[in-house]
């Protein structure tokens, strides 16, 4: 079954990133895809935890189908927020993919310790980094099968 055709809503991503320039570079990306994907975005590990559990300002958010999470990342680190996602029942069903500039071995390890879904470094190249987020769409959103709650 495509997900297009099984979810009434439009697919939506929750990006959680502090940096501005990344944050541009995946929504012009989506916006290059012409899918309609609906991205959301928080800057830090505090507001990601508060939009998931709809709290505070996020009162009113609407759950992803996925997540893009960074690791360096003020308050709340992405490791520390990928823990929380995985040890909740009603979030740990969402795939998390680590999006991310750190290449350490030890960032990379933690990560699918705590299930991240995948880890990926951000490439630096604007065409590269579009081409990953195509790639993460079509992968997420047309070839695999997701829960939907």
């Amino acid at each position: 079954m495509d997900f297009f055709k099984s979810n009434k809503d439009k697919p939506r991503i929750l990006l959680v990133e502090d940096n501005p320039g990344d944050i541009r570079l995946t929504q012009e990306a989506l916006k290059e895809s012409n899918s309609p994907i609906l991205l959301d975005v928080v800057t830090d590990g505090e507001q990601a935890i508060d939009f998931l559990f709809r709290r505070n300002k996020f009162s009113e958010s609407v759950r992803p189908n996925i997540i893009l999470l960074d690791i360096n990342l003020p308050k709340k680190n992405g490791i520390e927020v990928l823990k929380e996602i995985k040890s909740n029942d009603s979030l740990k069903k969402i795939p998390v993919i680590m999006l991310t500039t750190s290449d350490a071995d030890h960032d990379i390890t933690k990560a699918y310790s705590l299930y991240a879904n995948s880890y990926i470094i951000k490439p630096v190249d604007f065409d590269d980094f579009a081409r990953v987020i195509k790639l993460i769409e079509n992968y997420w959103f047309n070839t695999v099968q997701l829960v939907f709650e």
